[in-house]
């Protein structure tokens, strides 16, 4: 089954910055999914300000700069994942650096059959 990681900013995590995240660490866990088979792919997403919000209403296409939504968390990157369980995705997540300062939401992909 798939799951896809969102790699989230949290300001209640432990005090740190992303971008302070030691780059080691990442690849460390980068490593380990790559060797169990289990990390299909996955890489960091470019800040809220440069992001686009795309709508449709009553057919006119609406393009705004984002993000969306005003708040401190936001997706900083994405992992796409190959496991057999959602407990087997829950358990490598929880070794994701970003796990402590941020959140890692855990998101089973559910195909169109």
């Amino acid at each position: 089954m798939e799951y896809l990681l969102f790699i989230t900013v949290d300001p209640e995590g432990e005090p740190s910055d992303p971008a302070d995240t030691s780059v080691s660490e990442v690849e460390d866990w980068v490593e380990e999914g790559e060797r169990r088979g289990i990390r299909l792919r996955g890489d960091r997403l470019r800040p809220p300000e440069d992001t686009k919000v795309v709508r449709r209403r009553g057919g006119e296409l609406l393009v705004t700069d984002g993000p969306f939504t005003e708040t401190k968390e936001w997706i900083a990157g994405y992992d796409l994942l190959e496991a057999a369980s959602l407990e087997e995705a829950v358990d490598y997540a929880s070794r994701h650096p970003m796990a402590k300062s941020g959140r890692i939401e855990v998101r089973q992909v559910w195909p169109f059959e």
